[in-house]
């Protein structure tokens, strides 16, 4: 979807429909956006950005705090739509999808008359737009959304696909965050061109495991299945505070704050077994650390998160300001659990 929860806000007030719009907080001094309209991006402003930063780059943003029963709803109004052409659907997020539409019969199986009426439909339902890629993985579909965007679509078609993507950015590929970016620029590593230089061994030498993935990723490969059904492999909760945390009593206060919150959205999992928890600090300067422990008991305790504090930071007063404080669990997936009852038969 078009800058989704800014667009659904326009929808029920016309006049910020050109206005610089963005969603996020108006109380908190460290917010961060939600997203921004295109008027707002004119300016610099784009979505995860500091609200702070957002105001100085556009000092006449309207801010809008997030509605998210009224986004949910619009998205349950565009899945209706997707399941009306396939149930292989993978949804990202509330805006964001892969369809598998292999199977699709309709439009004589033509993936653009499909995407096509899609995007009508979506469009008749909500008043929304969206923009959608076409192509033969999730990959290239995933940069094909991008590539026209507002309200657009793009196809990138298998024949000759190596040469047509070569000119892509590195950061367009999937599971390429800034550290591994830093990393591959270091090589000289900056479009799928220069990555289709080299030799699989090579890159294997270079990034490990994830040297597989890549040479095969600017190739155009990508063999991951679209997956109707994703299995929820964690909960967390963290908190961004609006002033810099000094005191290790005050990392405790906060951890206990966090650990209501998580014991809360454990509940509706209760039938999950939990693997692992975990801790992420991260510091005033945007350095941040985490750590994490195995699960050793039927149900989580505050204090094994203490300890976890305790591994991180050894004297109550010689680390840096943090500004933010999670703490999180991870689950057994099913295919553990089936492994662990074959193992026990």
């Amino acid at each position: 979807m078009d800058y989704f929860f800014a667009q659904v806000e326009e929808l029920d007030n016309p006049k910020l429909t050109n206005l610089p719009v963005a969603i996020g907080s108006r109380t908190h001094t460290r917010g961060v956006l939600c997203t921004a309209n295109y008027v707002a991006r004119k300016f610099g402003v784009k979505s995860a950005m500091p609200t702070a930063k957002a105001l100085k780059l556009c000092p006449d943003l309207v801010l809008i705090p997030p509605h998210f029963e009224k986004y949910k709803k619009a998205s349950e109004s565009i899945f209706k739509v997707f399941k009306s052409f396939t149930n292989k659907i993978e949804g990202i997020s509330l805006d964001e999808a892969y369809l598998d539409v292999t199977d699709c019969k309709k439009f004589n199986n033509d993936a653009i008359a499909i995407t096509q009426e899609i995007r009508r439909r979506i469009y008749g339902k909500t008043g929304l737009t969206c923009s959608a890629g076409i192509s033969y993985n999730k990959l290239l579909s995933k940069i094909a959304s991008d590539l026209n965007k507002p309200n657009g679509i793009s196809v990138i078609r298998p024949h000759g696909v190596i040469d047509n993507i070569s000119h892509f950015s590195i950061s367009k590929l999937w599971g390429v965050g800034k550290v591994t970016q830093k990393k591959m620029e270091s090589f000289g590593l900056k479009t799928f061109g220069d990555i289709q230089k080299y030799k699989k061994i090579e890159l294997i030498n270079m990034f490990g495991d994830q040297g597989v993935t890549f040479y095969d990723f600017c190739r155009g490969i990508d063999n991951r299945e679209v997956q109707s059904r994703t299995e929820r492999k964690s909960v967390s909760v963290e908190h961004t505070f609006l002033e810099d945390i000094h005191l290790k009593k005050e990392i405790y206060e906060k951890i206990n704050y966090c650990f209501e919150e998580l014991s809360d959205r454990l509940e509706k999992y209760d039938h999950r077994e939990i693997k692992n928890i975990h801790l992420k600090i991260k510091f005033n300067d945007f350095t941040q650390t985490t750590v994490e422990a195995p699960m050793l008991s039927d149900h989580i305790q505050l204090d094994k998160f203490i300890e976890l504090v305790d591994k991180r930071i050894d004297a109550p007063r010689s680390f840096k300001p943090i500004r933010l404080i999670g703490i999180g669990v991870k689950f057994i997936n099913s295919k553990e659990i089936e492994g662990q009852m074959e193992m026990k038969l």
